[in-house]
């Protein structure tokens, strides 16, 4: 298992009329662990571009339990718990930074997909074998 945190402070323009948290806001939460993730790892989505690979989301789900307001700051908690063949999904906890409650939480699913082609396609060995790395360090 992979796991990483980021710590993001909400901004005015992403709060609604109600100032909270607009609801589609915490898959860009997401989207933001999910790229630190990557980069932490030593494979930033700019490496998978380069390599003519693009990882569409192909299924997402949010659930939400509390609101988060202008100026709070969250922990974004990313979780890879197995490894990729031709699809890889994280997981996503969304955290009060002050309280540690659990504001949201989700996944997103995304095929590995030949930017060229537009076809999907297995994961590349680079790949798979800087997460396999990253998945052992990460035991211990």
């Amino acid at each position: 298992m992979i796991k990483h945190t980021t710590q993001i402070r909400v901004r005015y323009a992403e709060t609604d009329q109600m100032n909270v948290v607009y609801y589609s806001n915490y898959f860009v939460y997401f989207e933001s662990g999910r790229t630190e993730l990557l980069r932490s790892i030593g494979l930033p989505y700019t490496e998978l571009e380069k390599m003519g690979y693009i990882l569409p989301v192909i299924e997402a789900n949010a659930k939400y339990y509390k609101s988060a307001a202008y100026d709070d700051v969250i922990t974004v908690i990313t979780t890879l718990k197995e490894l990729p063949t031709a699809r890889i999904k994280l997981d996503y906890e969304i955290r009060d930074n002050k309280t540690n409650e659990l504001i949201a939480e989700g996944y997103t699913v995304h095929s590995f997909v030949k930017s060229e082609t537009r076809k999907p396609t297995r994961a590349p060995e680079i790949f798979l074998k800087t997460l396999e790395t990253a998945f052992n360090n990460s035991k211990g």
